[in-house]
């Protein structure tokens, strides 16, 4: 990848105050991205915008929007999607990356929805539904989702997605990542999935107790942001590798359920 290979690009990182979102807003902006940097609040979104000033070279304050949502509020998603569209009515790239655990106890939020299905899907869902004008302005947008190898052991829950009879915050967390897996497949926006590999982040305990780098993961990211790096949608790749994903991913039924399922959570029709 050239040193400036994202010149010119408008690229916009969920969850990019901490962990692989940070860590790929870093290495884009470093070659030439100018980066939407999404936080849950406006100071901890500028808070990572003021750290990645002062701790990157060759990186100017110009290229560094930082923007907020907590996506655990539908509405917010929605008011930061049109704010996006007024600054940038023209996206490159959007990387779904802002994800949390599912927590140990059944939580649902103000919307109705599980919380871990809304933060880590269905948040992202309708956002990338509401961007897709701006994703599809100009020929070769796209959308990569940071997913997870859980994903393979997850199932959705189509006539229980909030998982309220039977809870597991393991299962609510692989559904979640199923889900966002199976929504790369949608025919709207070319999008692709993948697995940054185990990380030393936040969501490490869920996985193992030592992993790579937070910098590592975000390499395999901002690979596939990469508009020299062909990408074919629905794809998943593990780290660098294109892999199958779980089957369920595949099945044209599933992307449909999906999306009018939802279509009818997130109160937005597809």
């Amino acid at each position: 990848m050239s040193s400036n290979s994202f010149a010119g690009s408008a690229i916009l990182v969920t969850g990019a105050t901490a962990g692989i979102g940070f860590e790929a807003a870093r290495q884009l902006a470093q070659r030439g991205a100018t980066v939407l940097i999404h936080g849950r609040t406006a100071e901890e979104a500028q808070a990572a915008v003021d750290a990645l000033i002062a701790t990157t070279s060759a990186v100017e304050a110009g290229q560094l929007c930082p923007i907020s949502a907590d996506f655990a509020y539908l509405d917010e998603v929605e008011a930061m999607a049109h704010r996006v569209i007024e600054t940038h009515p023209h996206l490159d790239v959007l990387v779904n990356n802002a994800g949390m655990a599912a927590p140990e106890r059944h939580t649902v939020t103000a919307d109705g929805n599980e919380i871990a299905f809304q933060v880590n899907f269905l948040a992202h869902y309708l956002l990338t539904c509401l961007l897709e004008r701006a994703l599809t302005s100009n020929p070769g947008g796209r959308v990569v989702n940071v997913s997870s190898s859980l994903h393979r052991s997850g199932s959705i829950q189509w006539s229980d997605p909030n998982r309220s009879r039977r809870y597991s915050r393991l299962a609510a967390y692989a559904q979640a990542q199923l889900a966002l897996t199976v929504f790369a497949a949608d025919p709207r926006v070319a999008a692709v999935s993948v697995h940054p590999g185990i990380c030393d982040t936040a969501l490490l305990p869920l996985y193992a107790h030592e992993g790579a780098t937070p910098a590592d993961g975000a390499a395999h990211v901002v690979r596939l942001c990469d508009p020299a790096v062909e990408i074919v949608n629905g794809a998943y790749y593990d780290r660098d590798q294109r892999v199958d994903p779980a089957p369920a991913a595949t099945e044209n039924r599933s992307v449909q359920r999906l999306n009018k399922l939802a279509a009818l959570l997130v109160g937005h029709s597809a």
